[in-house]
């Protein structure tokens, strides 16, 4: 009776653990790709918005094209990011760009008076919280994720079904702190 329990373990205990530890593992990474999504969406609005924005400066700013040239060319680096660093940086440098736009909207009264440039104003700053949240959803996922991964025995079958860890969506330096947006 008692070898019959011990096979009863072994070959069906054991692998049902193992099942189910890939299943979570699958899960996670998952939800780790629901959680990228949610980010992709809100950046690809954020990517629609900014031309709107520059459109509506360059009426006002005609001289300043330095901070609208790069203020697209941002954009278009953060559009063409192949991997999550190189995404990471690009948007973070398309970050930088808005503010010293919105800082340039300083110098023009008139600019800060309209609305179509107050409406998107607040749609972006909108988009950067729902950004902020996504990300924070994101780096929670993948920290889930990563800790699955390295825990024993997970990693034994993370290893041998070619799980590794992901990358945190991370801030950089440039987005560090609260915007300085006046109006």
């Amino acid at each position: 009776m008692e070898s019959w329990i011990i096979l009863l373990v072994v070959f069906v205990g054991i692998p049902l653990i193992l099942v189910m530890i890939y299943n979570r593992l699958v899960a996670l990474k998952q939800t780790c790709n629901q959680a990228w999504g949610d980010i992709d969406v809100q950046l690809k609005q954020r990517h629609d918005l900014v031309p709107n924005l520059v459109e509506t400066v360059k009426g006002y700013a005609e001289h300043e094209k330095g901070t609208l040239e790069g203020v697209i060319k941002a954009r278009q680096t953060a559009i063409d990011a192949s991997s999550l660093k190189d995404l990471a940086e690009a948007e973070n440098l398309l970050s930088g760009a808005l503010r010293q736009l919105f800082a340039l909207s300083e110098s023009y009264p008139d600019l800060k008076a309209n609305q179509n440039f107050l409406s998107l104003q607040n749609e972006l700053a909108d988009l950067e919280n729902k950004i902020a949240a996504a990300r924070r959803f994101f780096n929670n996922a993948v920290q889930e994720f990563n800790t699955a991964v390295e825990q024993f025995p997970a990693v034994l079958i993370a290893n041998m079904f070619g799980f590794s860890a992901k990358d945190y969506f991370e801030v950089g330096e440039t987005e560090r702190g609260a915007p300085n947006v006046k109006f």
